[in-house]
Parts: C-alpha cells; structure tokens; sequence
C-alpha cells in the first residue's frame, strides 16, 4: 500500500435546521448553515496541506449527490452508516481498516480552528500507543485514532453520546482494555454561543484570523459579542 495511515472527516449535509442545533437558539438556520459551510471549507484547506490521505465520511448516507455538489468531486468520499454516532464511527474504522489500512484517525466537523500539526502528531503517536485521543471542554472528544491491532470497538458502544461524561467513559474502558493512550491537548468544538465567542477572540492574533470562518464572523460580529 502506498499509505499505511488514513484521517477520517465526519461531516454532515448542512440542511438548513438539521445542523448545530444548540446554535438554533441564538441565530437563524441560514447564518448556521454558512457558517457550518465555512467549517468544513476551513478544515480541508488545513488537511490537504498534510501528507496523507483522507476520507470524507458524509451524513445522512443518501446524501452523497448534493454532499459532492457542495464541495466537489475530488474527494473521496464514503457513507455513515449506523443508528447513532457511536456506530457510525466504528462502521467506518472498521470498513477502512479492512481496506489494509495500518493506522486510522479520525476527526468532527465543529472544530475548524484545529492546527494541522496536531493531527500530523496524532500520527505520530499512534509509532508508541494503541489509541490517541483528544478531549474537548464539554466533555466529549474532538479525535480518536487507532493502530489496526489495537483497534477497540468496545468505546463506540454503550456510550451516552452529547453528554459531559462521553471521555471519561470512553477512558474507563480503553483502560480496562489496558490500551496505551496518549491524550491531546484539549479543544473547544463549536456548540453554543460561548463556543462561538471564544472561538472568535482566540484566533484574532493566530493564523486562523484569515480563515473563511474569522472573516464571516467578523462581518457579523455584532450577533454573538
């Protein structure tokens, strides 16, 4: 194989009103939409800088035609299949490890500001532990990543997923299975308001400031400060 490693993008059709529901609260279903837009734009501009391959793992799985339409047809793309998130992602570690992959990692799409070389080192220490892993601030995790002999489907399954305690669960069992696991610094995925406002003023002085997400909110920047 000429790549032993592959990154995971799960993404999601932004239909108008089905996306970032936390945000309904605060902002109308078009500014979310674009704004979900320019996430997605974000990340795969920081990944195609990387040296190595990746997959887009689209939701709804009906969705692929107008998913290709929004962001084009130079993508791999493939399917999320499974009743919750939970399966969704182990279905597709485990169709991608069985494609000979030796080391898998994946990443969400409410993280546009996450710097390239963290996921190149996510890499880079799946060399000396089983599973890397990145923990957000509501208590979730923004990254997983496993070696294919170390690869533990147990962490998808059980798991109350979009609560505070979706980490420490996942950890209890990764340490039952006495994985070794290196945790990543933690990230603030984009869910509320707040999100959105930290967001904003942690990139004013960082390269992200000239990203299509920074320039978007700072046009309309008066509706979150």
């Amino acid at each position: 194989m000429k790549n032993s490693k592959v990154l995971l993008i799960f993404i999601k059709y932004p239909t108008m009103g089905k996306i970032k529901k936390r945000l309904l609260n605060d902002f109308k279903s078009d500014f979310i939409t674009v704004l979900y837009k320019h996430f997605i734009s974000d990340i795969l501009s920081t990944i195609k800088k990387l040296q190595f391959e990746f997959r887009i793992c689209f939701y709804p799985p009906d969705s692929e035609k107008n998913i290709i339409s929004w962001i084009g047809k130079n993508y791999y793309y493939i399917p999320q299949n499974g009743d919750n998130i939970g399966e969704r992602m182990k279905n597709s570690f485990n169709r991608v490890f069985k494609e000979g992959y030796s080391k898998i990692v994946l990443i969400g799409s409410d993280i546009p500001d996450l710097p390239g070389d963290l996921i190149s080192k996510s890499f880079d220490f799946l060399q000396l532990n089983d599973v890397v892993i990145g923990p957000s601030r509501d208590g979730g995790y923004y990254l997983v990543g496993f070696n294919k002999d170390s690869f533990n489907p147990l962490i998808f399954q059980d798991i109350k997923w979009s609560t505070e305690t979706v980490f420490k669960d996942t950890m209890k069992i990764l340490n039952k299975s006495k994985s070794t696991i290196h945790v990543l610094p933690e990230w603030n995925d984009i869910d509320t308001i707040d999100d959105l406002h930290e967001l904003f003023n942690r990139n004013q002085s960082t390269i992200f400031r000239n990203s299509k997400t920074m320039l978007f909110l700072t046009k309309y920047q008066n509706m979150y400060k």
